[in-house]
């Protein structure tokens, strides 16, 4: 990929359009030109940068994300769930959780899409969520042969669609906190 001469705030503008359309029309539905339109870009400068629609939707979310995780160190694993949780305020983990469950659904028939967004989001993701649970396992809050450590990215990814599936409603940040605190913590602290 060649590197962006665009500026950063150019690129952060950028980035929330592609994520405004893609709320608005869904992946399958958003096209180059929309974004191009939507940005004042022309959309060779948008394939010299990103080269396809699944690059760029997964740079966009790559670049929102932020990987917070590993940014977070309260010196304790429910401190460091808990301060995750609290970096996002409902209304955009309501917005967040729509954009997901789309991607999720259009990964099925986008093999590109589903490699772009596993490469640049959910790696670096469950990555930084490991290294949370892995300095608590320094800290001696976990057992180093705690098997739950494999499925927090399952436990923590995963509840944005059971809740939706079994409530029709989506996790706000009450919801998360009391879900890290009765599902997820007692998994990893188990003996």
């Amino acid at each position: 990929m060649s590197r962006s001469r665009l500026t950063p705030e150019r690129e952060a503008e950028l980035f929330e359009a592609v994520l405004e359309l893609l709320r608005e029309v869904g992946y399958d539905s958003l096209t180059m030109d929309a974004v191009a339109a939507r940005t004042r870009s022309s959309k060779a400068t948008l394939y010299r940068q990103w080269h396809n629609k699944p690059e760029l939707v997964a740079t966009a979310l790559q670049h929102t994300s932020g990987h917070a995780a590993d940014e977070v160190d309260t010196g304790s694993l429910r401190g460091d769930f808990h301060a995750l949780v609290m970096r996002t305020d409902d209304c955009q983990l309501e917005k967040d959780s729509a954009l997901i469950r789309g991607l999720v659904q259009a990964v099925h028939t986008n093999p590109d899409l589903f490699d772009a967004l596993r490469k640049k989001v959910l790696e670096p993701d469950m990555a930084a969520l490991r290294t949370v649970v892995d300095r608590a396992v320094d800290r001696g809050e976990v057992g180093a042969e705690n098997p739950a450590r494999d499925f927090v990215p399952h436990m923590l990814f995963g509840l944005f669609f059971a809740i939706q599936m079994i409530e029709d409603r989506v996790p706000n940040r009450d919801f998360l906190t009391r879900y890290v605190d009765a599902v997820v913590l007692p998994a990893l602290e188990a003996r």
